[in-house]
């Protein structure tokens, strides 16, 4: 009971913060041009928040990652909202480079339903959640940096565009924007020198947002 109410207090605390401190382009709607125009720009990530699953907040308390039915996962509307954001891509000819997922079934299950796996769904360790004691943030970030830094393991440094299906509460610590379910933001991960010459952290520079189902017409 007491690990239900400080999750709860938790998410309250980040969403009050995201929305009150968030970007001003964090709050750009962005259009079907919009959406194109930002994706062709190389080194561009789209992150989404996994699409709309059955009511709740987190996951029971059984979970196990490796177990679908111990999780909160999509619902026929959630599945339909992630098809209809992968039917715009298709109609486009718009293929991202790589598709990374969280572990968690309803974020693989977001990448299925809108790719199909074309191009094959990475899970990845690094976009988990870490709400509810899972998982370990300043680990999953250095390993995000990480990658991003290096032009062998990611797509990102190189061409093209990356999809990364997550969970609001890692959105929220990279870009600083709270997500609604099946709602994306678009991203560049940008590195300056400091003035000894060292790259500094990864920053990233937030383009807009659009939902899913919505907004792409």
């Amino acid at each position: 009971m007491m690990q239900r109410v400080l999750a709860h207090l938790f998410l309250f605390c980040l969403v009050y913060f995201s929305l009150s401190s968030a970007p001003s382009l964090a709050q750009q709607r962005l259009d079907a041009r919009a959406l194109q125009d930002a994706l062709s720009v190389p080194g561009t990530v789209i992150l989404i928040r996994h699409s709309a699953t059955f009511s709740g907040i987190g996951d029971p308390e059984n979970f196990r990652i490796e177990d679908c039915s111990t999780q909160r996962n999509l619902s026929p509307e959630g599945r339909a909202q992630a098809r209809a954001f992968g039917q715009w891509f298709l109609d486009r000819g718009l293929k991202p480079s790589a598709v990374r997922s969280s572990q968690w079934c309803r974020c693989l299950d977001t990448a299925t339903e809108a790719f199909g796996g074309h191009p094959p769904t990475q899970p990845w360790p690094a976009l988990n959640s870490f709400f509810q004691g899972h998982g370990h943030w300043p680990t999953q970030r250095d390993a995000i940096s990480k990658a991003l830094a290096d032009p062998m393991a990611s797509g990102v440094t190189a061409k093209g565009f990356e999809v990364w299906v997550t969970h609001q509460v890692l959105i929220s610590s990279l870009t600083g924007v709270y997500l609604s379910m099946g709602e994306l933001v678009v991203a560049r991960p940008t590195r300056v020198l400091d003035p000894s010459g060292r790259p500094s952290p990864i920053q990233w520079q937030v383009v807009g947002r659009a939902l899913i189902d919505k907004g792409f017409q």
